[in-house]
């Protein structure tokens, strides 16, 4: 695999090579996108709380953290049950490393975020075994879609990540509907990925619907409204509006795969703009296969961060080497941006040591 920077060219190596020389010197905005959903509280889904009800609490305490450096909705920072740290702390070193601007966008949120953000008029999800899990979806892209045209007019380009537990169930919810071949192929903030729980929950939210396999192919507003989360709606307006305008690049995971579904079927015009940027963690899972999904959606390119906690002095962030976490909170986007902005002067090695400082700051390590 080839690798520019220590950025690694994932899937599609001549257009992601060309997507990142685009990058290379410009100056990103960088857009949290938050929600919630109550899939999230289905036992065994996340590890993106130490309990399920705190679920609630992730999207808004990683939206603080990026802006504020720390948190105020809750104490400390996010972390799994076993006190392996928020991604949003790799955001967040990277992009102030490089002096990168950020914005918080909310889908639809339970716990509101002290911090300004920007409100897309969305509600929080339900649970998609109700097969009914999102409100006004086509009113919420349409807002995105008005801001992301806007956003694109202050930046050169836009980096657009995501932060909503349980979001690899609803992406396989969405992703099935539509008829992509995903499961056993979706991420997981855990090391092992419960395939089995996440499609037994979409084949429930399918049937609650009233809806199989694939039969939504043509209706992405009605996928999401069955078996979606509020991120969603948010993200694919979001990325509408932009990539009209500049390149867009979708910080995250598997669950990329799913606003790529959507963005695909309602403005595929769009998708010569757009690559997705993620971390090593991600593209090299076996236990998840976001090649195999894109592949199936659209030809755009897949960048992966190169970051490597293997030789962290904590225990906390080295847990990230054994397949905790992987990704969230747009980390692998905004590592890329990071190192494209200054030319590669931003490395791993020294974002290493900018995550273990803020990190010992926030843990309150030694």
């Amino acid at each position: 695999m080839k690798r520019i920077y220590d950025v690694l060219l994932a899937h599609n190596e001549l257009k992601a090579q060309a997507f990142l020389e685009e990058m290379e010197g410009k100056n990103p905005l960088f857009v949290c996108t938050i929600a919630t959903t109550e899939t999230a509280k289905i036992s065994g889904i996340s590890a993106a709380g130490k309990y399920p009800e705190f679920t609630d609490y992730t999207p808004p305490a990683d939206a603080e953290l990026l802006l504020l450096g720390k948190c105020k909705c809750i104490n400390g920072v996010p972390v799994t049950p076993e006190g392996i740290p928020t991604p949003a702390l790799i955001s967040m070193s990277a992009l102030r490393l490089a002096n990168i601007p950020v914005l918080v966008a909310s889908g639809g949120l339970r716990v509101k975020p002290q911090i300004p953000f920007l409100d897309l008029g969305g509600n929080p999800g339900r649970d998609i075994r109700t097969g009914n899990a999102v409100d006004n979806v086509e009113e919420v892209i349409q807002r995105a879609a008005l801001a992301g045209e806007n956003l694109a007019k202050t930046a050169d380009y836009l980096v657009i990540g995501e932060s909503i537990p349980g979001g690899t169930t609803t992406a396989l919810g969405v992703l099935s509907a539509m008829g992509i071949k995903a499961e056993g192929k979706v991420s997981s903030s855990m090391p092992e990925n419960p395939h089995g729980l996440k499609a037994e929950t979409v084949r429930a939210g399918l049937s609650a619907a009233g809806e199989s396999f694939g039969s939504l192919a043509v209706n992405p507003i009605r996928a999401i409204s069955c078996l979606g989360d509020p991120m969603m709606p948010a993200f694919a307006g979001l990325v509408i509006g932009a990539a009209a305008e500049v390149p867009v690049l979708m910080a995250g995971g598997t669950q990329m795969t799913a606003v790529l579904a959507v963005v695909e079927a309602l403005n595929p015009d769009v998708l010569c703009n757009v690559a997705i940027g993620t971390t090593r963690w991600v593209g090299s899972d076996t236990s998840s296969d976001i090649k195999g999904i894109v592949s199936q959606i659209a030809n755009v390119p897949i960048l992966a961060a190169d970051i490597d906690f293997s030789a962290s002095r904590f225990d906390g962030l080295k847990a990230y080497e054994r397949g905790v976490v992987k990704e969230g909170v747009g980390a692998g986007g905004a590592a890329i941006a990071a190192m494209a902005k200054v030319g590669g002067a931003v490395t791993k090695d020294m974002l290493l040591k900018e995550i273990e400082r803020n990190y010992a700051i926030l843990m309150g390590a030694k």
